[in-house]
């Protein structure tokens, strides 16, 4: 075997998004926090997410994470989220399938029948509670950092629409979000491409009208994705809603969204319609479900802020070493406009 770069990878999916582990094969990344780390990953290293997501070894609904060393005493573990078109700082479908992953494959200890763990993310410490039985991860319940909305009912003009209502809120990425009944859809698989060629002329329109700054961290993305909410309802005396957030560069997340569904719960406490420990689920384009919580209520400089809890459960799917022949003629693989949207 004469490969140029070989990554030992877990395969997993939280409620049907695919969310790759990269174990090893990475070596030393600089940094004091999951963050620096981040950034040092993408001004440097940055042929690893181009080589595991882009074709022919990943697809644009692929997205990956690398786990490393945190230097965060409360830490057991650290890692860096990969997405096709950016490094998220938060993701909860990714976080669980590390959380699964570290617990069932022995990298971390798993005890029965519950685990509590600390987990660096580039976004800070994510408090987890993994419920485990007979080596298996039953329910992964994470806590995020918080979230807080950023634009309430802004109107936003969008070419060939006119004026949309719009909220943008931070839930660990930050979305443009609308109600999917305002534009005519159901959220169901076979608007799936509609849903994905609109959200993302709304996203660009957002990020051009609405501007937005992170407290305190200038290289915190904005607006990159964007939400659409299906209207709230009770069942069984919860809060249940269903939504698909448009991933650039234009898919539908297979799941519910870990920081998709955090940003939902601070625009709906923001409007009333969810008090703290009161249960929300969200629910995906695919029928998955999230369960979700607002754990408690803070401040992050000016803005009114949430603490979620999303709870859900992965899966492994396979164990297997990528590698890089030397002579790949795409060592950091290729994306064509048939799937790879990018209007």
């Amino acid at each position: 075997m004469r490969w140029k770069r070989t990554l030992n990878v877990v395969d997993s999916h939280c409620e049907g998004e695919i969310g790759r582990v990269i174990t090893g094969g990475v070596g030393q990344v600089p940094g004091q926090t999951m963050f620096d780390k981040k950034l040092w990953l993408e001004s440097n290293l940055d042929e690893i997410r181009k080589l595991v997501l882009f074709e022919p070894r990943g697809a644009v609904w692929h997205n990956a994470n690398i786990i490393l060393p945190s230097n965060h005493p409360e830490a057991a573990m650290g890692y860096v989220i990969l997405e096709t078109t950016e490094y998220p700082a938060m993701s909860g479908s990714n976080t669980i399938c590390v959380a699964t992953v570290l617990l069932e494959t022995g990298i971390l200890p798993m005890v029965e029948p519950v685990t509590e763990l600390v987990l660096e993310a580039p976004a800070g410490l994510i408090r987890l509670r993994c419920e485990c039985r007979d080596g298996k991860v039953l329910s992964v319940r994470l806590v995020n950092q918080p979230a807080f909305c950023y634009h309430r009912d802004a109107m936003v003009e969008v070419a060939g629409l006119g004026s949309v209502r719009m909220d943008v809120a931070y839930g660990g990425m930050t979305y443009a979000m609308v109600e999917a009944a305002d534009l005519g859809f159901a959220i169901e698989p076979h608007e799936a491409r509609d849903l994905c060629d609109l959200g993302q002329r709304l996203k660009a329109a957002a990020v051009e009208q609405l501007p937005v700054a992170y407290p305190g961290n200038p290289d915190m993305p904005g607006i990159t994705n964007t939400e659409f909410m299906g209207p709230l309802r009770r069942e069984n005396g919860r809060l249940v809603a269903r939504n698909t957030v448009v991933v650039s560069p234009g898919r539908c997340d297979r799941s519910p969204c870990g920081t998709g569904s955090s940003a939902r719960l601070a625009l709906m406490h923001a409007r009333g319609e969810i008090k703290p420990g009161e249960t929300f689920i969200h629910e995906s384009i695919t029928g998955s479900r999230f369960t979700c919580q607002i754990d408690g209520l803070t401040r992050l400089a000016q803005y009114d802020a949430v603490i979620p809890a999303i709870a859900g459960q992965a899966w492994i799917t396979g164990l297997y070493q990528m590698g890089l022949d030397p002579t790949d003629p795409y060592p950091q693989g290729f994306t064509l406009a048939d799937t790879w949207f990018d209007g």
